[in-house]
């Protein structure tokens, strides 16, 4: 979340709404773009962040057609619950599952074909009944600001060094993720003291007397319009603390189902006396009525054996 909403100050999103709009591209050809964007991205970045993420720039984008905007976001959605199915960093399901130990990290991979197919067969659908028109041109202009580049390297850096935490080293990979906010730390630590630093001394080789350069550090001293001070702090005060809350409440609540004996009785119906497919396809139902967060945590708290 810190990450994400560290590229968003750094303009990395807009930039990219900027570009679907002022390429030229159809209905139809960012109907294909933003969904195949929010299938790669969500394995990394989660497919809550990136489904808001992506409706958001569909939002810009399509907002002279409000039946564009209502099929894109679905389609957004969908790619991004499947995309975040093959990926334990695409889900909160995935990484309960990944981090109780049941299934390892290359396990994951085994869904990109079945996870692509669940977003394919329903996009399909939908692409025959998008308008087969062509967006307003915007005449507008977002500059990456500085060191966005690097936070979306850092950010790789920070998933990498999770699973390498896990896989390698046999460390809880919630240590690789406080490391990936170290990197973060320091980085916005060199942009906070170099911020506005090459400007002000370029103002000052220029100046030609002592008047123009007390000007020019006067104008210069926030810096460049891509150059602004960045706090990591004030990033991840940016969490959404109520989704936090929420699933703090969800682990609670299913604890305390498990104290008194309930999860051990869904247990012992569902997977001592049903077939494990059965099972599975009522977890399936149920979480599209309660949540997929909670369903899980219940079924790994079962432990069933399958």
């Amino acid at each position: 979340m810190t990450y994400i909403n560290s590229m968003e100050e750094r303009q990395v999103f807009e930039t990219l709404r900027i570009w679907l709009v002022q390429s030229g591209f159809s209905y139809l050809k960012l109907f294909w773009i933003t969904g195949t964007l929010a299938f790669f991205i969500s394995p990394i970045a989660d497919n809550l962040t990136t489904a808001l993420l992506m409706c958001a720039v569909v939002l810009a984008v399509g907002r002279d057609s409000s039946k564009f905007i209502a099929l894109a976001r679905v389609n957004i959605v969908v790619s991004a619950n499947a995309g975040g199915a093959f990926s334990p960093f695409g889900d909160i399901t995935t990484l309960m599952v990944w981090q109780k130990g049941i299934v390892p990290f290359q396990g994951f991979l085994s869904l990109f074909v079945p996870a692509l197919v669940n977003w394919l067969v329903p996009a399909a659908i939908m692409y025959f009944f998008l308008p087969d028109a062509m967006p307003k041109s915007v005449d507008e202009e977002v500059q990456l600001r500085r060191g966005a580049r690097r936070i979306f390297l850092l950010f790789l850096l920070t998933i990498a060094t999770a699973v390498a935490f896990e896989n390698i080293l046999h460390l809880p990979a919630v240590m690789g993720m406080m490391m990936g906010m170290a990197y973060l730390q320091f980085f916005g630590y060199y942009l906070k003291t170099s911020y506005g630093r090459n400007h002000r001394a370029a103002s000052r080789r220029t100046a030609d007397s002592a008047s123009e350069r007390r000007a020019n550090d006067r104008r210069s001293n926030s810096g460049p319009i891509d150059d602004l001070p960045f706090d990591i702090f004030s990033r991840g005060g940016r969490a959404e603390r109520d989704t936090l809350l929420f699933f703090y409440g969800v682990v609670m609540c299913v604890e305390g189902l498990g104290f008194i004996e309930y999860l051990s009785m869904a247990s012992e119906i569902m997977y001592g006396k049903w077939v494990a497919t059965r099972a599975n396809i009522t977890v399936r139902l149920v979480s599209a009525l309660v949540d997929n967060i909670p369903v899980m945590f219940a079924v790994l708290s079962m432990e069933p054996d399958i």
